[in-house]
């Protein structure tokens, strides 16, 4: 569809070409009656100084044109310029002709000599520009339209009748459907109203489907020499389609810069360079790129100099569906060293081939899907750019024009290679991006726990999804660690930021969670502990360099809830580091969240911690999460758990459906920060399960224990467990009545091993040493170590309790 844009000539630059042309019109008497902005720039004379003057004064000498009657005729002269300088220029004179077929006026168009050496069209047609005309005014006021290339093309009459300006005479060649154009004789009027020159832009389909042709009118007001008054209109039209399909190529570098590389996605970025490319450079446009490109990794550098198999990210075309397309998306096609794609790829340079180029056919006819298409499609001119960014080549765009279109020129290469780059420089930022998340996501996982490890406190499912591609790696964790007396802790944190230090940072407070979490801690005094371990984690070696950007103290904020679970008491232990409590479902359907005691982000120091308690009935549904779950931008914190709890409320068949049901309910498809989420259910440890007795501070009392221990063992069907057992009894009670205090209790839990333990009111914790030959003690606790596969120390509120752990005998 042809458009047309008015503009100001004062106010709109001009191209080279347009600024180095005059027109003005001159009575048969020999007067000036119009003078065109284009003439003032070139002679320096304004309109109102010459209109009305004898055309001769401004012309030193003059080389008469061969006047052709009814057509005029061109010659040489040299005019003066204001500030008294000579000017050469030829002369193109058209008379414009009334009713009569008499010459109302004279239409000079002045070019320079520059004009005539002007860069020539891809034809082979000089550029030059000849005169449009003007009429001379009578009673019906008349303008006379005159264009043409080389030669006059055309003349056309308007007559102003009761409606505007209507089209009177015309001569074939004139611009299509310019003379019809409401806008074109929308400006005619606008000149003649407003006494002023302007400037009228069309453009129409051009001979290819990326290019158009483009016209530039002049127009100017045509006074009368006597009165002063406008009468009549003067144009002259120019082809620009040079410098409208310059303008074009800039408008479309200028759009690659913000449409090209707009993510950090490799096969993104490849057809964001094909779509930019159809239908404005190419009829169809397919890049290919390197499959270690594809999954981020460093390619080789240097051009390709063999046979190379590339990998299809993106392709585009005027036809719906990529009809044209030999290769699918995410396709192997291998180029032969021949290739138009495979000679791009060697040299590292770009190149035009196409239907005259024998390897290009040799190319297409070797293999029958691709001959088939070109066939079909009619792919005559292709050109092939290696992409390549840093000294590395990460692959080729292919551009292809069908038949109807014109050839690929050099211009095009050049274009071509420029998008090219551009589209280089960002699959390069996007598989340097890829790279550096995909070490940091491994890095991340191989932090995380791959298996959660058997326990019969609780059943547990679990999900993490990483952040999407804007937001980088995160810091989120969570882990489930067994602990004595059948007890499990469960534990979910997040590193403040994303990136590798946030992973890092992630694993090193994950590693002491599970250290201090060996020790036995209450929750309070293991987050007090961690607390001051992220205060600590400050970079302060001088060795490290300067320009490593390390985070501070400060930086290294956490969160982190940690949780303890004893299915004997079915009492969980919960306290918080500035973390969002978990929520719980209860056996009945209630969803409540757990209401705490809220601490202060680790890191800040000098905060102290609180626990508490909530007794849950067995099959209670504990979710632990991190603010990525419930927290976004269109929505508090608040919203997020009240979602969540909603959720958790539904009937669902599996631990592992519902953490699937929570995250497609709370999350949008990308997520903008890390998630995970931690589903335990809990179990309950029945009283068959547990036998436990209160001892005397007596030594005769061991014996006693001994055999309460091995009645109980008979009353589980574990017999072949009464050695071990009874000599753990015997060791454990004894160090109790001979080191402890009282109240001394003795306690046997048989789940999915047989453990052993004895309390008492000391703090003071046993630890093992080498009996020298003649020492009386010190082996007891080193016999216990050797005959269970475990044993240790939990601090308790009370004292101390001492626990062994052996396995059950095979049934």
């Amino acid at each position: 569809m042809d458009t047309a844009r008015p503009v100001s000539d004062r106010a709109s630059g001009h191209s080279a070409y347009a600024a180095e042309t005059a027109t003005a019109t001159v009575s048969p008497q020999g007067l000036v009656t119009g003078w065109s902005e284009g003439a003032r720039r070139l002679l320096g004379h304004r309109a109102a100084d010459v209109v009305g003057r004898a055309a001769a004064e401004l012309v030193d000498e003059y080389d008469a044109p061969d006047v052709r009657p009814g057509w005029g005729g061109s010659g040489t002269a040299v005019l003066r310029h204001r500030d008294g300088h000579p000017v050469q220029l030829t002369l193109h004179c058209s008379p414009s002709l009334g009713a009569d077929g008499e010459a109302r006026a004279f239409v000079i168009t002045a070019t320079t000599p520059a004009d005539l050496t002007a860069p020539t069209a891809p034809s082979g047609a000089s550029r030059s520009s000849e005169a449009s005309e003007a009429s001379e005014a009578g009673r019906d006021r008349r303008m006379v339209e005159w264009s043409h290339t080389q030669s006059p093309l055309s003349m056309s009459t308007f007559t102003r009748g009761p409606e505007g300006y209507r089209l009177d005479t015309a001569r074939s060649g004139e611009p299509p459907g310019e003379a019809a154009e409401e806008g074109f004789l929308r400006l005619v009027q606008q000149v003649a109203d407003q006494g002023r020159p302007m400037r009228y832009e069309h453009t129409s389909p051009g001979p290819s489907s990326s290019r158009q042709q483009a016209w530039i009118t002049e127009m100017w007001p045509v006074r009368d020499p006597v009165t002063g008054e406008v009468c009549a209109v003067g144009t002259a039209t120019f082809d620009s389609s040079e410098e409208h399909w310059a303008r074009q190529r800039l408008a479309l570098l200028n759009e690659a810069g913000t449409r090209i590389g707009s993510t950090l996605n490799v096969t993104r970025t490849a057809q964001e360079l094909a779509d930019l490319a159809v239908p404005r450079l190419a009829d169809f446009v397919s890049v290919d790129l390197l499959d270690s490109v594809l999954r981020g990794q460093e390619p080789a550098p240097g051009p390709l100099d063999t046979a190379v198999a590339l990998r299809r990210a993106a392709h585009q075309s005027t036809y719906e569906g990529v009809p044209e397309a030999a290769v699918p998306l995410g396709g192997l096609d291998a180029y032969p060293p021949f290739s138009p794609p495979a000679r791009a790829l060697a040299s590292g340079k770009p190149l035009i081939s196409g239907v005259d180029d024998p390897d290009y056919l040799r190319w297409v006819t070797q293999d029958g899907a691709r001959k088939d298409r070109v066939r079909r499609f009619g792919f005559h001119s292709v050109m092939s750019t290696p992409l390549r960014a840093r000294g590395v080549t990460l692959g080729v765009a292919f551009f292809a024009r069908r038949n109807g279109s014109k050839p690929f020129e050099q211009d095009d290469l050049v274009l071509a290679e420029d998008l090219a780059g551009r589209a280089a420089v960002g699959v390069d930022n996007a598989r340097r991006y890829t790279l550096e998340r995909t070490n940091a996501l491994t890095l991340q996982r191989s932090l995380l726990p791959r298996e959660l490890p058997k326990q019969a406190a609780v059943e547990v499912a679990y999900r993490y999804l990483p952040a999407g591609s804007g937001a980088g790696v995160g810091g989120d964790w969570f882990d489930v660690v067994p602990l004595s007396g059948t007890r499990v802790a469960l534990v979910v944190g997040d590193v403040v930021g994303h990136g590798l230090h946030a992973s890092a940072t992630m694993g090193r407070l994950r590693t002491a969670v599970r250290t201090l979490a060996d020790v036995d801690l209450p929750p309070d005094e293991l987050l007090t502990h961690l607390d001051d371990l992220v205060t600590h984690l400050t970079y302060d070696d001088e060795s490290i360099p300067e320009d490593l950007e390390m985070p501070s103290a400060a930086e290294i904020g956490a969160t982190c809830l940690y949780a303890v679970y004893d299915p004997v008491s079915r009492v969980c232990t919960l306290a918080s580091a500035g973390h969002p409590p978990p929520a719980v479902l209860y056996p009945d359907g209630t969803v409540e969240v757990v209401k705490l005691s809220p601490g202060p982000l680790l890191g800040v120091g000098g905060l102290p911690f609180e626990s508490t308690e909530v007794e849950l009935p067995e099959g209670s549904l504990l979710a632990f999460y991190t603010d990525g779950l419930v927290e976004a931008r269109d929505h508090d914190i608040g919203l997020g758990q009240d979602r969540l709890c909603e959720v958790l409320s539904a009937p669902v068949s599996s631990l592992e459906v519902t953490c699937d049901t929570v995250l497609k309910a709370l999350l949008p498809e990308t997520p903008a920060d890390d998630v995970a989420l931690l589903l335990a259910r809990t179990r309950a440890l029945h009283t068959d399960q547990v036998a436990a007795w209160s001892l005397p501070s007596d030594p005769a009392i061991v014996a006693d224990a001994r055999a309460q221990a091995s009645r109980q063992l008979a009353v589980w069907g574990l017999q072949e467990a009464a050695f071990v057992t009874e000599l753990v009894v015997s060791e454990l009670v004894t160090n109790a009545i001979r080191y402890g205090a009282v109240p001394i209790g003795l306690r046997l839990i048989r789940d999915r091993t047989l453990i052993c333990e004895v309390s008492d009111a000391s703090s003071t914790a046993p630890h093992l040493r080498r009996a020298r030959a003649y020492d009386e003690g010190g082996r007891g606790l080193h016999m216990v170590a050797q005959l269970t596969q475990g044993w240790g120390t939990r601090q308790t509120s009370t004292g101390k309790t001492i626990w062994a752990e052996q396995p059950l005998p095979a049934t």
